[in-house]
């Protein structure tokens, strides 16, 4: 089926027939309007596939990095020139649009560099040396954002872009986010007062892609988006897009379809760009977005990673984390892999490991966030309870040993085994940069704000940030120079090729994690100590060879057996 025939049956299913036709037009126009585009290559060259084993993806925002007399985006490129040219392969620069709340989720305009940020130039300016990963957030806008002012104005051209209900409808089936309720009522120029779907927030107005021309009008931003060199696209909360009242309104066939014209837009005008589905839920329902293997996003967020982990270390115990990855890892499409993270700007979701570890471990998840100076956010269930759907927690300070005080030494060992087991799983590896850098709660910046996520969005003055770096003994070197001598091994090594085969051993002691990768020539053998205590592990009752290296170092192999010091993960070639 051709490119033109494929977005043709997808407006269909979408739409029906007869309507399009109306949705053709319109996004025919915006293709032929961008029908010559840049693939984003980030000063790599040709490519040979969507990913290989030196793909690492920095997480930041624009104004994670402030300096006195230079924009924050110019500041952040100063660092990635400094520090991080040719350890990262491309750098996600999270909403750096004009925004109203939500730390930039809530976009009020989709085309423009936020002014307090930058300028569009100096964002292209970062693809000299890395690829560009932008944001497109499809679900919602701003309620002051120009469209939606337009819309409560009733200007034709933006009629029908919000949802409308009336608020005796039942929505008691709808999945919710966040405890917040479904509608939000909005006063129109005119009087009339309307009651809106509200995803997230008050402030963050869902589009309404029932309608053609909505579509349409985000259509044109993804490619407006690639058409400045982005070449990585996260789709925000994109599960939850197409409403059908009576259903629970998330992973609709009309979204997954949606997702499939996207992407057979960017196979048409721009093959080279990688769609990314953000969706914080359990797995089956994450996965689903690879479609066949070819007909939708070429990486899902997994959201089962940082939660599985944590249980992991918590526990001192990797059997549930083995079993899951032996179901669920190993990838059969070579164009679809895992966009793997343990730390994002948002906190650790709970919803993916429901089903794979028991309400009582979970529970334990949230009482060890509260324990490490952290917070738990809920959602609204159907029958009105609440339950769990975050800890909002640095990744860094959610790995301290709960069981007393420890020095900084062992805290940034335990937080990189944790990262050494992230970056030899099958995936694109993702690291926000306060991870990197290790970065702790941000207690200051929850307290004024009153927003839990700020946990985790600490500004850094750059050049105290420097003097932290430069100093050896400090916790954030400690972290950083281990950290950035992890990604350097690893973008060596053809076994952690995204797609590289795993395989994962079974092995007798319930705190140590073992798997296998094999890819391109080369074995590599994982074995991680999730426990506060010594390790001595015999190879060959792994069925492992004896005459290996490890190759991040630290750790002693004699006649055939390996010495694991406390919270220590080993690569073996």
């Amino acid at each position: 089926m051709s490119g033109s025939e494929r977005i043709r049956r997808s407006l269909e299913i979408i739409y029906g027939d007869r309507r399009a036709d109306v949705a053709g037009e319109l996004i025919g126009q915006i293709i032929r309007q961008y029908s010559s585009l840049p693939t984003g290559a980030g000063g790599r060259g040709a490519r040979d596939g969507y990913f290989d084993q030196s793909d690492v993806v920095l997480i930041t925002y624009g104004d994670t990095l402030l300096s006195p007399g230079e924009t924050p985006l110019h500041a952040l490129r100063t660092f990635l020139d400094e520090h991080l040219t040719g350890l990262f392969s491309a750098v996600h620069i999270l909403p750096f649009f004009p925004y109203s709340s939500d730390d930039g989720f809530s976009v009020c305009d989709y085309h423009q560099v936020n002014p307090e940020l930058g300028a569009w130039d100096e964002v292209e300016s970062i693809e000299s040396n890395f690829e560009l990963m932008v944001d497109l957030v499809i679900n919602h806008l701003s309620a002051e954002s120009d469209w939606f002012r337009r819309y409560l104005a009733d200007d034709p051209a933006l009629a029908g872009l919000a949802i409308e209900v009336d608020p005796a409808t039942d929505l008691s089936q709808v999945t919710r986010p966040r405890a917040t309720p479904v509608l939000s009522p909005f006063t129109k120029d005119n009087g009339r007062e309307v009651h809106l779907w509200t995803t997230f927030s008050t402030d963050q107005v869902d589009l309404n892609f029932a309608e053609p021309k909505v579509l349409a009008m985000m259509i044109e931003v993804l490619l407006f988006y690639v058409s400045k060199g982005a070449r990585l696209i996260r789709l925000d909360a994109i599960a939850y897009l197409w409403k059908t009242i009576g259903t629970n309104c998330i992973h609709q066939p009309e979204t997954h379809e949606v997702v499939k014209l996207m992407r057979s837009i960017l196979d048409q005008v721009a093959p080279q760009v990688i769609l990314i589905t953000e969706t914080n839920v359990p797995h089956g329902e994450n996965v689903a977005y690879y479609g066949d293997g070819g007909d939708e996003a070429q990486m899902v967020y997994n959201f089962s990673l940082p939660p599985l982990l944590l249980h992991s270390f918590i526990k001192h115990d990797t059997r549930v984390m083995e079993n899951w990855a032996r179901r669920c890892l190993n990838i059969r499409s070579p164009d679809c892999t895992f966009f793997n993270f343990t730390a994002s700007h948002d906190g650790i979701g709970m919803r993916p490991v429901e089903g794979i570890i028991s309400p009582a471990d979970i529970e334990a998840l949230v009482n060890h966030a509260r324990r490490m100076g952290g917070d738990v956010s809920l959602k609204r269930n159907p029958d009105g309870s609440e339950s769990p759907y975050e800890l909002n927690v640095t990744f860094v300070d959610a790995m301290r040993e709960p069981d007393g005080p420890e020095g900084d030494a062992a805290h940034a060992r335990r937080f990189l085994a944790s990262q050494e087991i992230q970056l030899a799983l099958p995936g694109v590896p993702a690291v926000y940069l306060h991870s990197l850098l290790g970065s702790r709660n941000w207690n200051e910046g929850v307290e004024q704000s009153g927003q839990k996520r700020r946990i985790n969005r600490q500004h850094l003055d750059l050049e105290l940030l420097r003097r932290e770096l430069g100093d050896p003994g400090s916790f954030r070197a400690l972290v950083f120079n281990q950290y950035c001598h992890l990604i350097r091994v690893r973008r060596q090594q053809p076994a952690l090729h995204p797609n590289a085969e795993l395989e994962v051993f079974h092995p007798d002691q319930p705190f140590l994690l073992a798997f296998k990768r094999s890819g391109g020539g080369q074995e590599l053998y994982v074995l991680s100590n999730v426990r506060p205590d010594p390790l001595e592990v015999a190879l060959a009752d792994l069925g492992i060879a004896e005459n290996l290296t490890d190759i991040l170092g630290g750790q002693q192999l004699e006649n055939g057996k390996l010495f694991m010091e406390p919270h220590r993960t080993s690569w073996l070639v």
